[in-house]
């Protein structure tokens, strides 16, 4: 099997989870519908371009490594406040665009909590059994080489800190295109783990459910990361399992 393997490492990243109210909390990993979004971004597909975000999400697994730091947490977790006005609820009134709501006189400032995730570093891989997807692996490579719209983790405050250094691999499976991948890392990403010693110190995998049959290990988790259409940014559920790395005693 042919495997697309690259880096993803900001000093400030989020990972979107469900936002309910005032606070936007994060994951503790990229969802796939983030990573998703960057190729697209990458690959120049604007939000508006229903099919090709379709097809990404049809014909891709996803599988990401998180990187210890000689940490609990991949990344030191961030909390920062923002205000924010907006306008109150009144039955009947709703607003076409941001710049129609904050045009109201009785507009008030509200109190807003976001979750980030500090000098983190992922590796994430895509695959496809797909016979013929929109997108080959050769493609989406060169368009993470030199992408169309700027790159970032998370949220557009969040840029890389490392170039995402794509590689196609070949192997059996994830878990052996991750090691394969380790041996040939673009040379700032090598020392980058090196000089925060994390060369040899992955913490665990998250795989698309549908590519690891057996769960004969690991732990079964649903992400609502699924895309079901980005334009009005609506996801379903994804099954994921997440396993310790081989050798790495923590839970």
């Amino acid at each position: 099997m042919r495997f697309l393997a690259f880096t993803l490492a900001a000093p400030l990243a989020s990972f979107g989870a469900i936002a309910v109210g005032e606070r936007r909390p994060s994951w503790d990993r990229p969802a796939k519908s983030a990573v998703l979004g960057l190729v697209a971004g990458a690959l120049g597909v604007t939000r508006d371009d229903a099919d090709a975000h379709r097809a990404l999400a049809d014909d891709f697994l996803y599988a990401v490594r998180v990187e210890d730091f000689d940490q609990r947490v991949p990344g030191r977790p961030l909390t920062d406040f923002h205000t924010v006005q907006t306008a109150p609820s009144k039955r009947g009134r709703r607003f076409a665009t941001r710049r129609d709501e904050l045009s109201v006189q009785d507009r008030e400032t509200i109190l807003t909590r976001r979750e980030y995730h500090t000098d983190c570093c992922f590796t994430a891989l895509l695959w496809t059994e797909s016979g013929a997807p929109l997108f080959s692996l050769e493609r989406v490579a060169d368009a993470l080489r030199a992408p169309q719209f700027a790159p970032y983790l998370g949220r557009k405050s969040c840029p890389l800190t490392l170039p995402m250094a794509p590689r196609i691999v070949e192997a059996t499976d994830a878990m052996e295109a991750f090691r394969l991948n380790d041996g040939a890392e673009n040379e700032k990403v090598r020392l980058f783990r090196s000089e925060r010693r994390a060369a040899s110190k992955p913490r665990y995998v998250a795989i698309d459910r549908a590519a690891w049959p057996l769960l004969d290990h690991g732990r079964l988790e649903k992400r609502r990361d699924a895309i079901i259409h980005r334009g009005r940014w609506q996801f379903g559920l994804r099954d994921e399992l997440r396993m310790d790395w081989p050798g790495d005693g923590h839970g």
